[in-house]
């Protein structure tokens, strides 16, 4: 049957296949190249576009696959292109990581792989290099994300040993013939002492990650305190930083502590998406108004700082921007395509009602007896 010559009806496939027509789940290749009216050879090209078909047959064609609800059988597709389909994605369901900013990351990968027709096989970090080599040595995967990147992460040389390709989200020490995507925390950090620098505050603290997530020695949490402290340190200003936990009494101790022993302490910088709120309610309770008398920058996404009260002066993580950059890294890397070794993606600071010029310092902070009411 050649290419050109025209359709049948779904009222002929029916008849010409004996029967009723065929569940989708049944329909073969065969099947839509005889209700499309080509060969069986023009369907696959077609589908795999490894040759150009006119754009008419190429349109006869899908139009005969919704008709008949075909898709691909995936063992058969993975056989003949030695592709799974499936790309890893290695998730940090750990102790110290913020659930509902994971899931940004997350949903970003599965969407942006689902546009290049992969799917998403989920592991947890926990599982460590042994899981790599794992799930590499199995050929259920083509590629592999990473997440939540150590400085001195032991996954790290099995990736670089592994043949299917990989991208990480986030950068270790040593990054050398890594594919690696992340916010520029570094600059981050020194964007939010910049910014308070400009509104004339000289004693800053940084409430950073959990203290677990510096005991693992994750990158992202270290390279914002070093662009924190560092770009303090440059402009002159008083500068701590240290581990904040998420719940209110821990954030209100911490807090209270800083404030007895910097009492000229006018500005904070919060990089821990769930501690945000208890740092809001903590100030007043302690005898501060944000920003009349504490300016607060948080490190978070844009709608953690919108609906905070006031709303956060803040530096976006991009979540998505950076889970559609790994994926689309990805691809390439399966393609053979040039990528480069490391991507940062520049911080993005907007001002917002949290942060005012500096004012001359209150007086001892008083510590809250309970969390306030909800």
């Amino acid at each position: 049957m050649s290419e050109s010559s025209g359709p049948t009806s779904p009222r002929s496939h029916r008849q010409s296949t004996g029967g009723p027509a065929k569940r989708a789940d049944m329909v073969t290749i065969a099947d839509v190249a005889r209700h499309a009216g080509v060969a069986v050879s023009t369907v696959s090209y077609v589908l795999s576009g490894k040759r150009a078909i006119s754009a008419s047959t190429r349109e006869r064609v899908l139009a005969s696959v919704r008709s008949l609800g075909y898709h691909p059988n995936a063992g058969a597709r993975a056989l003949a292109s030695r592709r799974a389909n499936v790309i890893a994605l290695v998730l940090p369901l750990r102790s110290g990581m913020h659930l509902p900013v994971l899931m940004q990351f997350a949903t970003a990968v599965v969407t942006t792989a689902r546009q290049f027709d992969h799917d998403v096989l989920l592991m947890t970090a926990d599982e460590g290099p042994a899981g790599l080599r794992r799930i590499a040595a199995s050929a259920m995967v083509d590629g592999i994300v990473l997440m939540d990147v150590e400085m001195h992460d032991a996954r790290v040389p099995v990736l670089r040993d592994l043949e299917r390709p990989s991208v990480l989200i986030g950068f270790p020490a040593d990054p050398t013939g890594l594919t690696c995507v992340d916010l520029d925390f570094y600059r981050a950090g020194a964007a939010c002492v910049e910014h308070l620098a400009g509104l004339g505050h000289r004693s800053v603290a940084l409430l950073g990650a959990p203290a677990v997530v510096y005991d693992r020695d994750t990158g992202f949490a270290h390279r914002t305190r070093a662009g924190f402290t560092e770009t303090a340190r440059r402009h002159g200003i008083t500068a701590v930083a240290q581990p904040c936990e998420e719940n209110f009494e821990a954030v209100a101790q911490e807090l209270a502590g800083l404030l007895e022993r910097q009492p000229e302490l006018s500005a904070l910088v919060v990089h821990n998406e769930a501690a945000v709120g208890q740092v809001l309610a903590a100030l007043p309770a302690l005898g501060r108004r944000v920003p009349e008398d504490v300016s607060v920058v948080a490190i978070c996404p844009d709608e953690v700082a919108e609906r905070a009260s006031p709303a956060l002066t803040s530096v976006l993580i991009p979540a998505e921007e950076v889970g559609r950059q790994a994926v689309s890294l990805l691809m390439a890397k399966l393609e053979r395509e040039p990528v480069p070794e490391g991507t940062l993606l520049p911080p993005r600071l907007t001002v917002r009602a949290s942060t005012a010029a500096a004012r001359p310092p209150v007086g001892p902070a008083r510590m809250p007896t309970a969390a306030p009411a909800a």
